[in-house]
């Protein structure tokens, strides 16, 4: 089964989740669409430790409030991450996402899954094409569905939703260089 856009009939969807905030949305449209849900959460990236414990206590609490049934990969493995990126940062989105997306496909096919998506399709922040190719290209390598949904559209639903529940809000997409990126002074030259 590859990739194939706008698949709507039921299927057992594990959806990759990136944190709390990004999961509220999708996991609604993908619930409301009647389909079978679990998340999986695998974060390599976060860094400090302390952000990446925050996010999983987030999602952990998210999960129990909803119901959502999640696999947890965490183990805190930022050498791995800035092992791959460090000598070109500036291509570490693809690296993260890549990342990410490869796991969650393989273990959808080992778990027998139907498809695999991702909450990172929810963020304005993200490179929204290059998660959907390399979603696209790995389901076409793994035998499985990659169910594309652009979820910016509930962009303001799920951050008013995400304020309600009082879940922990991140200011920054997740690793070293985008903290840099957010709180670094800019150089007004």
């Amino acid at each position: 089964m590859p990739f194939s856009p706008g698949v709507m009939e039921h299927m057992k969807i594990l959806l990759h989740l990136c944190c709390a905030n990004c999961a509220i949305y999708p996991v609604k449209v993908l619930r409301e669409q009647n389909h079978d849900l679990a998340g999986f959460f695998f974060n390599p990236n976060i860094h400090p430790y302390l952000e990446f414990k925050r996010r999983l206590d987030a999602v952990r609490d998210y999960a129990a409030c909803t119901e959502l049934e999640v696999c947890y990969r965490d183990e805190y493995s930022l050498e791995t991450f800035l092992a791959q990126v460090a000598h070109n940062p500036g291509t570490r989105c693809g690296y993260c996402y890549h990342s990410r997306l490869e796991l969650t496909a393989q273990i959808a096919v080992e778990q027998g899954y139907d498809a695999f998506s991702t909450s990172l399709l929810f963020s304005r922040y993200q490179n929204h094409a290059m998660v959907r190719d390399l979603g696209e290209a790995l389901a076409n390598r793994y035998g499985i569905t990659f169910h594309y949904a652009d979820f910016r559209l509930g962009w303001k639903e799920g951050n008013d939703t995400s304020r309600t529940m009082g879940l922990y809000r991140q200011q920054y997409c997740g690793c070293i260089y985008s903290e840099k990126e957010r709180y670094y002074p800019r150089s007004s030259n």
